[in-house]
């Protein structure tokens, strides 16, 4: 099949919650090996290797598709995953800087550029939502993604030395959790959910994850109990709806399965090491067993559609 559009002129955002999701679990198999005796540090190392070169991969095509026409950006904007995929791309940033911290390539300036990313991706999807007619309006799981992205900061902000900004994020990202969450409760009041959109709330348990780990990293460890077990209570009823969120086959939606489990085994991996004991060991283990042949069919699959030019048709995106 030959595409009449060259492939990056049409890289789509929806590449990114899964370039997330692959960072997240590669992590994960990396931080495994420092609590698990019997994991090779190689297995995560090179699994990580992987999921950097697929996210620079994609994240240089886009990069190429904003240089040749810069307001297919705002075209981008249309949709609430789109404009998720748009902050998965900073997350995504910040997590490098998480994973290169042994390594110590550039750290900072990788951390900042995650941060300033994420500041004006929601700043973006503020404008777009603004421009949206009224009725088109209403809270997504999507935004948690935009609007909580930068909980994911203190992971790498707080080794790098940036205390206190690592604070600041986490406590606008708990603002941020708080509001939408609400808005969401109220949303599914009126709104039933779309069959294509029902895997994206499994998005729902990645913030809890996250805020889990940053408090812990910043030594709020009273606030990571709270958090901690409200991610294992969600877990268990996201597990139960795995039935109902998947009805209807693939959409490029699934990409919301990626990084929440991602981001639920790297706290596991943390409970373990906080003395959580039989039960956080065991959740290592399933999020392992489950995370792994998932994130990595999704992985396989966002490539396929992105050949195909399936991904960017699915998901509407823009063209430069």
């Amino acid at each position: 099949m030959i595409l009449k559009t060259p492939l990056w002129r049409q890289t789509p955002p929806a590449a990114f919650p899964v370039c997330l999701g692959f960072l997240s679990l590669a992590l994960g198999w990396r931080n495994a090996a420092d609590i698990f005796p019997w994991l090779s540090e190689d297995v995560g190392a090179l699994m990580l290797a992987a999921a950097t070169g697929y996210f620079i991969w994609f994240a240089g095509f886009y990069l190429a598709k904003l240089l040749a026409r810069p307001a297919v950006l705002f075209e981008d904007m249309r949709t609430p995953p789109a404009r998720a995929g748009i902050a998965s791309l900073a997350m995504s940033m910040m997590l490098l800087a998480a994973a290169l911290l042994p390594l110590g390539i550039s750290v900072p300036l990788v951390w900042w550029t995650g941060v300033i990313l994420q500041i004006a991706a929601s700043a973006i999807v503020l404008h777009a939502i603004w421009k949206d007619p009224p009725k088109a309006r209403h809270f997504t799981t999507f935004q948690y993604l935009t609007f909580v992205g930068p909980v994911i900061g203190p992971l790498a902000g707080v080794p790098l030395g940036y205390y206190w900004q690592s604070y600041w994020l986490i406590m606008a990202s708990l603002v941020a959790f708080v509001i939408v969450t609400i808005g969401i409760f109220i949303t599914l009041q009126r709104d039933p959910v779309p069959p294509k959109l029902r895997a994206s709330y499994t998005i729902f348990l990645a913030p809890l994850c996250l805020f889990a780990l940053g408090f812990d990293v910043l030594d709020y460890h009273s606030v990571y109990i709270y958090f901690y077990w409200a991610s294992n209570v969600v877990a268990v009823l996201l597990l139960l709806m795995v039935p109902w969120m998947v009805r209807g086959g693939y959409t490029p939606a699934w990409a919301s399965f990626t990084f929440p489990l991602g981001a639920y085994l790297n706290m596991q991996i943390v409970g373990v090491a906080n003395g959580h004991g039989t039960m956080a060991v065991i959740g290592v283990y399933v999020a392992i067993a489950i995370a792994t042949p998932v994130v990595f069919y999704l992985v396989y699959r966002t490539v396929m559609e992105w050949v195909t030019g399936d991904l960017a048709k699915n998901s509407r995106a823009a063209t430069a």
